[in-house]
């Protein structure tokens, strides 16, 4: 694949996981929405760094540690927001975090996240 196919793939890939972290939210299914949320950012992130970088990006999931890998210049915020999203990542968390994040995950708390999420999405897809 080419650079310019790898990145489109990171954007599409992205782009089908929000529709499903929208469509999750909308069945109250706020755990796993904000999981999802967590991967749009990170393929669009993904995509970002091979935008920039002549190598493959990070073997990693923590949404910070890509961005700054890739150069993104990233205010306060942005660094707060990316911290606490990549807890959002609960592929190799025990089943007592996902429990207790799960209780966390009430519709506002979900709501307010996905919201950033969205800002985020929108703010890196500018980038590319």
């Amino acid at each position: 694949m080419t650079k310019a196919e790898i990145i489109q793939f990171w954007k599409d890939s992205s782009d089908k996981d929000f529709q499903t972290m929208l469509h999750l939210y909308d069945s109250g299914d706020f755990m796993w929405s904000l999981f999802m949320g967590h991967l749009v950012v990170e393929k669009l992130l993904k995509a970002y760094y091979i935008s920039k970088k002549d190598e493959n990006y990070p073997y990693s999931h923590n949404l910070l540690r890509i961005a700054e890998s890739a150069g993104m210049d990233l205010n306060d915020e942005q660094q707060t927001d990316f911290s606490t999203i990549t807890g959002f990542n609960l592929n190799a968390r025990y089943d007592d975090y996902k429990q207790s994040f799960s209780k966390k995950c009430t519709p506002e708390f979900t709501s307010i996240w996905l919201e950033k999420v969205k800002v985020q999405r929108i703010w890196i897809k500018s980038q590319l």
